[in-house]
């Protein structure tokens, strides 16, 4: 079992900056990828930012160059740092965590945060 609970959301003006953390407990070493997503209104939920226990990080086309993920060591913590955010950055921000330890049946499983709402006004 993973849970997860974000925080740092907020209302910012176009062109801030915030930065998401996503607290991480229970069998996080079995964690092997912890994820990003998003859902605006009336929209899918997209994927913004993944990082591997390598090391190894990825983001959505939208949000390359302004939007950077890292964790501390042992994945007690990951972080979504979001410069100049725009207006159609506006959403519920998920964390997300890949996990599979041995001994589990099937598997990988994924767990999901409540969210937090991010709001870039112009």
């Amino acid at each position: 079992q993973v849970r997860l609970v974000e925080s740092g959301g907020d209302l910012v003006q176009a062109g801030g900056s915030l930065r998401l953390s996503c607290a991480a407990s229970g069998d996080t070493i079995c964690i092997s990828t912890m994820r990003w997503y998003r859902q605006a209104p009336e929209k899918e939920r997209e994927l913004v930012a993944a990082l591997t226990s390598g090391g190894s990080t990825s983001y959505a086309d939208s949000v390359k160059d302004r939007f950077t993920i890292s964790g501390d060591n042992g994945w007690n913590t990951v972080y979504l740092q979001m410069n100049n955010l725009r207006p159609e950055d506006t959403a519920v921000y998920y964390c997300n965590a890949e996990a599979l330890c041995a001994g589990w049946a099937h598997g990988p499983y994924n767990y999901w945060g409540r969210g937090t709402q991010v709001t870039a006004s112009s």
